[in-house]
C-alpha cells in the first residue's frame, strides 16, 4: 500500500488498471500484515503521511519551477553569447563549456522534478514537459528514466532489483555483505580492493560520455520509443546548428564531449552521495519507511547545497514522499526526524564534502572486507 500511495497521483485511474491483476483474496483467518514488517511503525508513517498531505506539502509552487527553468535558459543562452561575442578561443569556450554543463546538470534536477509527477496534478501534464526537458534540454529518453528510476525508488540499494547498484559485482563490490559474499565465492572481476582508486577513472568522469551517451539511443531504438527518439534529435539538432557555424565540427564535437564529462562528475557525485555510503543487500521485504531509510542519508541545508543538488540534499524526504515538490522538503524534514526518534531509526545528514568523501570510504571498507574473505575465508 505505501509505495502505491507514494507513487501515483490519479490512483483511481492506477487501480482500473490494476483490476485485471486481481488474483484472489485473503481469507478472513489468514494473517494480513507480514512479520517482517514493523506494524507501529507503518501506522505511524501512514499518520505521518495524513498530515503531509493535509499540511497541504504535496501541492507545488509552480513559479518555483517556472523560475527554475528560465535560470537553465538564461544559463544555455548565456553559453552560445560568450563564444558568440568573445570567440571560440580557450577562456570563452572553457567558460561557455561550464555554463553547458550547469545547464545539463540543472536541467538533470528539473527533469527529475517531472519524472515524479511533482509540478503538476495530472500525471499526463507532467509527463508531457518531462518528455521536452529531459528529451529537448537533455537529449534523453523519457522512457528509460522511468523504466530505471522507478525500480530504484522501489528497492533502493536492493541487489538485483535496483538498477542503481548493478555495477556490483562487475565493476565494484558494494556493500558489506554482498562485498564478503563475492570474496566467500572466489570471485574477482576487478581489483576490489583499489576500487576506491579507479573509482576516480570509471565513476564520475566516464559514466555520462562513455556509456549514457550511446546505451540511451539503444535504448529508444530497441524498445521503440520513437517519441522519444524525436525528442533526443531536436537537442542535437539545435546543439549543432547553434554551434556549428561558430566552432566549426571538431570544436563542437570537443565542445560536447567536455560538456558531458563536467554533467558527469557533478551528477555522479550528487546522486552517489546519499546511496554508496548506506546499507547495500539483498531485499529483506522490510516496511516501507524502513527500506527508505536504511538506504538514504541526506546532506545538511544551505542555498548552494539546495541548488547544486536539486535538493537532493533532502534524500530521505525525497524517497519517502517521491510525488512531493522539492521546496516543501524541508518543512517535513523535522517530521520525519521526528518519527525515526521514536522508533530508535538512524537520520543520518552530514555536510556535502563528508558525504563526497564518505562514498570513497564505503567504496575502500567494502574492497577491504572483499579482500579479506576472498584470501581467508
Amino acid at each position: 500500500q505505501d509505495p502505491f500511495t507514494a507513487f501515483h497521483l490519479d490512483k483511481a485511474l492506477v487501480r482500473k488498471y490494476m483490476s485485471p491483476l486481481l488474483i484472489g483474496e485473503l481469507a478472513p483467518d489468514q494473517p494480513s500484515f507480514e512479520p517482517s514488517k514493523n506494524k507501529k511503525l507503518v501506522e505511524d508513517f501512514r499518520e505521518l503521511r495524513a498530515a503531509v498531505e493535509k499540511m497541504g506539502l504535496l501541492k507545488p509552487n509552480r513559479i518555483f519551477f517556472i523560475l527554475y527553468l528560465c535560470h537553465i535558459l538564461v544559463l544555455d543562452i548565456a553559453a552560445w553569447l560568450t563564444i558568440w561575442y568573445f570567440g571560440a578561443s580557450t577562456v570563452p569556450f572553457l567558460f561557455s563549456a561550464v555554463l553547458l554543463g550547469t545547464v545539463q546538470a540543472q536541467a538533470g534536477w528539473l527533469q527529475h522534478d517531472f519524472g515524479h509527477l511533482s509540478v503538476f496534478s495530472k500525471s499526463r501534464w507532467n509527463h508531457w514537459v518531462h518528455k521536452f526537458v529531459i528529451g529537448h534540454l537533455k537529449g534523453a529518453p523519457a522512457s528509460w528514466w522511468n523504466h530505471l528510476h522507478f525500480q530504484h525508488h522501489a528497492k533502493p540499494n536492493c541487489f538485483r532489483k535496483d538498477p542503481d547498484v548493478n555495477m556490483h559485482p562487475l565493476f565494484f563490490a558494494l556493500g558489506k555483505t554482498l562485498s564478503v559474499e563475492l570474496g566467500v565465492q572466489k570471485k574477482k572481476f576487478m581489483p576490489y580492493n583499489h576500487q576506491h582508486k579507479y573509482f576516480f577513472i570509471i565513476g564520475p568522469p566516464a559514466l555520462v560520455p562513455l556509456y549514457f551517451q550511446w546505451y540511451i539511443f539503444y535504448f529508444v531504438v530497441q524498445r521503440k520509443q520513437w517519441v522519444d527518439l524525436a525528442w533526443m534529435l531536436t537537442f542535437y539538432i539545435r546543439f549543432f546548428l547553434t554551434y556549428l557555424p561558430l566552432l566549426g565540427v571538431k570544436g563542437i564535437l570537443g565542445l560536447h564531449l567536455l560538456v558531458r564529462f563536467i554533467e558527469s562528475n557533478w551528477f555522479v557525485w550528487v546522486t552517489q552521495m546519499n546511496h554508496i555510503p548506506m546499507h547495500i543487500d539483498y531485499d529483506k521485504n522490510v516496511d516501507w519507511f524502513s527500506t527508505q531509510l536504511q538506504a538514504t542519508c541526506n546532506v545538511h541545508q544551505s542555498f548552494f547545497n539546495d541548488w547544486f543538488s536539486g535538493h537532493l540534499n533532502f534524500q530521505i524526504e525525497h524517497h519517502l514522499f517521491p510525488t512531493m515538490p522539492r521546496h516543501n522538503y524541508w518543512k517535513v524534514a523535522p517530521l520525519v526526524k521526528s518519527l525515526c526518534a521514536k522508533h530508535g531509526i538512524e537520520y543520518q545528514c552530514k555536510p556535502l564534502l563528508t558525504a563526497f568523501a564518505d562514498i570513497v570510504h564505503s567504496l575502500k571498507d567494502s574492497g577491504e572486507l572483499w579482500l579479506d574473505a576472498y584470501l581467508h575465508k
